[in-house]
């Protein structure tokens, strides 16, 4: 059952996009009560149903698939009327596509007036790299998401998660729902333009554009914190310290100062004065955690007042007491895998997300207008 006070209840959308970025985009929406309708190339279907029935499973739970060759006359047609009940199409195709297809914004909106169309591309619709081919790892690049130094001994190396493309598949959600309920109030639809690279740039920027003053001594950078930072312990695990503030720098040192006397050490009383001998004090600390286990660490701050965290393992992030309290992430036992909520808590409630997947082509055009009375 859908929550009754969300202005999404009666909104449909038609997802033609494939892999993360739109179906997590529109997969957001039906969370948020969206109807969401799936199409997929025949046969084929969304390049992730190669990958896995998980991963496919991932953004695609709830909604409803239809299997159209867009290149078909017949299939086009059936798309158009789609369009003339929807309120939103998601496309990820190159720029040009959806027009060479004859399903640009002019075309949809000759159908549907009040219809919005959600364009995720890489480098965006213009733009001298708007035909570039890329994935997450170039548009991090070029955003200069590896540009700020962070680390005393800082590493380039990949994120382990695809952070390009759920900062655009964020914006795409968040500019859609605006977009959406614009057009119903003015009958009037737009064409919204997402780059991927936008979306990582936005969040980048302001630090990339800082880091341009430590090119040539990237530790001097005030992005580089000595004492916020990730340590090996001493049984080749790791935990997290996120000492920003002083008065955690001060608690760390009732801790263990009597033990690690150097910790007190006048130079480093406060943030400014470690900021002028940060390789002492991150080889410090380095040192000082390789003298312990993990679960040792975590036992000692226990009581205390500290950012410390340590870095679980897959298995360990689902066995945590506040994950699991939570209830964001939901343990689907007959298909080995898991079901993601909405991760925001709404005090008027979401339903239960429908933890369905759709087979290729299992619904239809057909369908979808009895539905419409």
């Amino acid at each position: 059952m859908k929550p009754q006070w969300s202005c999404l209840n009666d909104v449909k959308i038609i997802d033609v996009s494939q892999l993360l970025p739109g179906p997590h985009a529109t997969s957001l929406l039906l969370q948020l009560g969206a109807d969401v309708i799936k199409v997929e190339q025949p046969g084929s279907g969304d390049s992730s149903r190669l990958l896995g029935n998980a991963v496919f499973a991932q953004f695609n739970r709830g909604k409803r698939s239809i299997a159209l060759n867009l290149k078909d006359p017949a299939d086009k047609a059936a798309f158009l009327d789609l369009v003339r009940d929807c309120d939103a199409v998601v496309e990820g195709f190159r720029p040009g596509v959806m027009q060479r297809l004859g399903l640009g914004y002019e075309e949809l909106a000759r159908v549907n007036p009040a219809i919005v169309l959600c364009s995720i591309s890489g480098f965006g619709q213009s733009g001298p790299y708007a035909a570039h081919a890329g994935h997450d790892l170039n548009y991090l690049a070029m955003a200069g998401y590896w540009s700020i130094p962070v680390q005393v001994e800082d590493k380039v190396a990949r994120p382990k998660v695809r952070l390009s493309d759920y900062a655009a598949s964020a914006y795409a959600a968040l500019s859609l729902s605006v977009a959406i309920m614009s057009a119903r109030q003015q009958g009037v639809g737009q064409h919204l333009d997402v780059s991927v690279h936008d979306s990582i740039l936005s969040w980048t920027a302001h630090m990339a554009w800082l880091a341009r003053g430590f090119e040539d001594n990237p530790v001097a950078s005030p992005t580089v914190m000595p004492e916020n930072d990730i340590f090996q312990t001493g049984d080749g695990r790791h935990l997290a310290m996120g000492i920003l503030e002083n008065k955690f720098w001060v608690t760390l040192c009732e801790v263990l100062g009597d033990e690690f006397p150097q910790l007190r050490d006048e130079r480093f009383a406060n943030r400014m004065s470690r900021f002028g001998h940060k390789q002492e004090v991150n080889a410090l600390l380095k040192d000082l955690f390789l003298s312990r286990t993990l679960e040792q660490w975590t036992l000692a701050f226990a009581e205390h007042d500290l950012p410390f965290s340590p870095l679980l393992s897959a298995s360990e992030l689902f066995d945590d007491p506040h994950v699991q309290a939570r209830g964001t992430v939901r343990p689907l036992p007959l298909e080995r895998t898991i079901s993601v909520g909405f991760p925001v808590k709404f005090s008027r409630g979401l339903p239960d997300s429908d933890t369905t997947v759709p087979a290729l082509g299992e619904y239809s055009v057909e369908a979808f207008k009895r539905e419409q009375g």
